[in-house]
């Protein structure tokens, strides 16, 4: 995207190598220093971390970023396995992207979720957040394989679709997650949704133009018509047929003389 190489080109010196493994490393960390507390300095450490509006608005800004380091679950397996995932997802998505891209969407990720919890009041936690980047995988490599269990050989848009089910699910069941759900997931409908449509769009508009040339065929005896000379292959039969990206059909000559792009 021209608007992203333009950011990139003037800011990609702050970009994070690293970043969403950092996270992890760090929020196992956290894990670890609650397990070896007592309940109440856990709950104390807790508080600390949490994003609190209230506080935050009182000046305690470091709310804006602890809040994602809150470890999602009680078990040292699962906090390990979730540590080992994320930096999973996070060194793919870096791959894919580059460091500065990687940066912005989940920092962007995270500025969505604490504004939300500013303007609708809900309590702020990376879960939903981290839930994101697995999305983000799916798309950009939806046959990646991974062992669900540790046995079942599972391929990552089937994670990624379940996860979306369950949690619409439980939004369902709790609307007051709507909103946390929402915030935590803009950045991806940020990222995907305008190549989404436009992929939709594209696949409709070639849908038409099939059917046109379906129906052509029928009444003109031709199947291809360049939409700049008008030919179709009666009456060439050397022609070589493509369509462009705006669904209109181009022969070779037409092609070669001029600057279309086929698909």
């Amino acid at each position: 995207m021209p608007f992203l190489d333009k950011l990139e080109a003037r800011f990609g010196r702050f970009a994070i190598p690293g970043l969403i493994q950092l996270v992890a490393l760090l929020q196992l960390g956290v894990f670890i220093i609650f397990t070896l507390m007592v309940p109440e300095a856990r709950e104390a450490y807790f508080d600390f971390l949490a994003m609190d509006a209230d506080r935050l608005l009182q000046g305690e800004v470091w709310r804006l970023i602890t809040f994602i380091f809150i470890p999602g679950t009680t078990h040292l397996l699962w906090a390990v396995v979730g540590a080992m995932f994320m930096r999973w997802l996070g060194r793919g998505l870096e791959e894919a992207w580059g460091a500065f891209r990687c940066t912005l969407y989940f920092l962007g990720g995270m500025l969505a979720v604490a504004l939300g919890a500013l303007i609708f009041g809900y309590t702020a936690t990376g879960i939903f957040l981290f839930q994101s980047l697995l999305l983000a995988f799916a798309v950009i490599y939806p046959n990646e394989e991974i062992l669900l269990f540790f046995i079942l050989p599972v391929r990552i848009r089937w994670i990624a679709w379940l996860n979306v089910v369950l949690t619409s699910l439980v939004v369902l069941s709790s609307p007051g997650l709507f909103w946390p759900v929402l915030c935590s997931n803009l950045n991806f409908i940020i990222a995907f949704a305008p190549g989404f449509f436009q992929q939709k769009r594209h696949q409709t508009r070639v849908a038409e133009r099939r059917a046109q040339f379906a129906q052509a065929s029928e009444n003109a005896g031709f199947f291809h018509k360049c939409t700049v000379c008008g030919k179709t292959e009666l009456d060439d039969s050397t022609l070589d047929f493509r369509v462009n990206d705006a669904g209109d059909e181009i022969c070779s000559v037409c092609r070669n003389n001029g600057t279309q792009t086929v698909s």
